[in-house]
């Protein structure tokens, strides 16, 4: 069978795992890539297969040029095409602004936005090649107007993502959809695992929906801008935040 193929950049749990489970059940066969935890998207990639697709993960860290290109290559060998591209992988380093170094800063924007820039640049040239493609990059509401301090590098690399969004929509038109989603605050795992309740209440109070979002939430997102449903949506930005008091 000629399924689709998406490939998921940081696959291994939270709104990439969510994603890769989404288009599995819609019949795509995935590609999913982690840097560290090959356990976890091993378990991914059965969850993936027990929904009858074919699941194939990469150790990639998609800051360096040479682990993109290895993906590149063993991707298009196996599948012969990408449809779809989901740039979710990502870090996050916070600690107080006193505490911030150079050091740390470069790192998060090599993976954060030069890792981005490198994937979409080769397979989005591909599917520019085929004539065919979507790609969704995962930004965050911290890119648009929602600061803390603490994490300033991780905003600025989102930021970064949504300026990078709108030069790719350009640079692969006509045939390359290229879209941005800003999640808010998403109830993952990893977000809130060390959060206080207290905490995590008056952060839902700010939310129109009076909850968090879900991984789910953000899946059906991105899953939608992949679809044929979205073919006229192209260098947009879409926050998925609930609705936000005083934003």
């Amino acid at each position: 069978m000629n399924r689709k193929v998406v490939l998921i950049t940081g696959g291994n749990r939270g709104i990439g795992k969510k994603t890769a489970l989404t288009f599995a059940e819609n019949n795509f066969d995935v590609v999913l890539t982690y840097n560290t935890q090959k356990d976890l998207a091993q378990k991914v990639q059965k969850e993936v297969e027990s929904l009858g697709v074919l699941c194939f993960i990469k150790k990639c860290d998609i800051s360096k040029e040479g682990d993109v290109q290895a993906l590149f290559d063993d991707v298009i060998k196996k599948f012969h095409k990408v449809d779809v591209l989901v740039n979710n992988a990502g870090i996050s380093i916070d600690t107080l602004f006193c505490d911030k170094t150079a050091e740390n800063f470069k790192k998060i924007l090599d993976v954060n936005l030069v890792g981005t820039f490198l994937v979409s640049k080769c397979f989005g040239e591909e599917m520019f090649k085929q004539k065919s493609g979507k790609i969704v990059n995962v930004a965050s509401t911290n890119g648009i107007n929602t600061y803390f301090p603490m994490c300033l590098d991780y905003d600025a690399s989102k930021a970064g993502i949504i300026s990078l969004t709108h030069n790719l929509a350009m640079q692969f038109a006509p045939y390359v959809n290229v879209n941005c989603v800003a999640p808010g605050f998403i109830a993952t795992e990893s977000e809130i695992k060390d959060m206080d309740k207290d905490f995590i209440k008056s952060e839902e109070e700010k939310i129109f929906k009076k909850r968090a979002g879900t991984e789910q939430d953000v899946a059906n997102l991105i899953f939608f801008l992949s679809s044929e449903n979205a073919d006229f949506i192209n260098s947009e930005v879409i926050r998925i935040d609930g609705g936000m008091y005083g934003e």
